[in-house]
């Protein structure tokens, strides 16, 4: 019996019934052989983890556009503090941790650069809906490793293309990330907030804190508590009704005061503008993007497609560079 067996029997004896075990996955498009040391599960985390799409996170807006100071959070730092809340939960509540952690490190590689505002200025020049949800599971099923995709099995991508809050995932794993994401993104962009000056604690409803808690730590492990103790020994994972409510009114208040906060959304209009000038460029001159990128167009994707596929890809970073290169004068010297 090799070591991956091992494990997969393990899973049998020590997960509920309700988890996702890694012998009974639905597979992958492509047929590989397993592993000897690792489940599926296993190898869809570390496949993520090792993916150019993974490390860009590290560039890419959370709420702030290039934020003065280290301590805001990134898409990365993000995307980690959902794996950590989901592993937490899962193991609690005897899931499988491997499957979970794989979907949470996963579910936002399709972001763009500068966070929602390049979501939704990849829609207004696309003429129809980018999803960030949808573009997550197609980096890893066509854009990573060179056009041939991560090759994940079904209920990581499942899992990905459903954590929005108007979608619900196959998997209990899969529901994790989804409620996780809630709780992450709200307790730490409360915590990057009062951090730049927007928002203080006192300022958050008291019918909110006084059910979430009165500190990011206290929300956060109370929200955590909640999950667990309202979803041990069932088919489904979800919140109380008192936390469910008090977490929407929260994020209710969070777009009025945070999200669409003049200060904190200033610069989203100049952010919207590169994002549309590097589409109108590369549509005109799509041979300066990546080859492989070329190559898909040549194989009969849509152009447009394709040049949100390079875009959607890029770092703040690099955008702005591009940016910088194609539209704003280089200094020159006749010298």
């Amino acid at each position: 019996m090799t070591i991956r067996e091992d494990l997969e029997k393990r899973e049998h004896k020590i997960f509920s019934p309700f988890a996702a075990f890694s012998d009974e996955s639905k597979g992958r498009d492509r047929y590989e052989e397993q592993c000897d040391v690792r489940t599926v599960y296993q190898r869809d985390r570390d496949r993520i983890i090792h993916s150019k799409s993974f490390r860009r996170l590290k560039h890419k807006t959370q709420v702030f556009l290039s934020p003065y100071g280290d301590h805001y959070r990134t898409r990365l730092t993000h995307t980690l503090e959902v794996a950590q809340i989901a592993r937490t939960i899962s193991r609690s509540l005897r899931l499988n941790e491997d499957l979970t952690e794989a979907i949470a490190l996963g579910h936002d590689l399709g972001h763009t650069p500068f966070g929602h505002a390049g979501e939704r200025a990849l829609t207004e020049v696309l003429g129809r809906p980018f999803r960030h949800n949808e573009q997550s599971v197609r980096v890893v099923e066509r854009l990573e490793n060179d056009g041939k995709g991560l090759n994940l099995t079904w209920e990581v991508r499942d899992g990905m293309l459903n954590h929005k809050t108007s979608l619900m995932p196959a998997t209990l794993e899969g529901r994790i990330v989804r409620l996780s994401d809630k709780v992450a993104y709200i307790s730490h962009d409360i915590d990057d907030g009062i951090r730049a000056g927007l928002m203080d604690e006192e300022s958050i409803p008291s019918e909110c804190a006084d059910v979430l808690g009165h500190s990011t730590r206290d929300r956060i492990d109370n929200l955590i508590h909640d999950i667990i103790y309202n979803s041990k020994d069932s088919a489904d994972v979800t919140m109380s009704k008192d936390f469910e409510d008090a977490l929407y009114n929260l994020r209710q208040f969070m777009f009025a005061n945070l999200y669409t906060n003049p200060k904190a959304k200033s610069e989203e209009v100049k952010a919207a503008g590169i994002i549309e000038a590097l589409f109108k460029h590369y549509m005109s001159c799509p041979e300066e993007m990546s080859e492989e990128f070329l190559l898909m167009i040549e194989n009969g994707e849509s152009q447009d497609t394709v040049v949100c596929d390079y875009i959607a890809g890029m770092t703040d970073n690099y955008a702005i560079m591009k940016f910088k290169e194609f539209y704003i004068p280089h200094s020159w010297s006749i010298l």
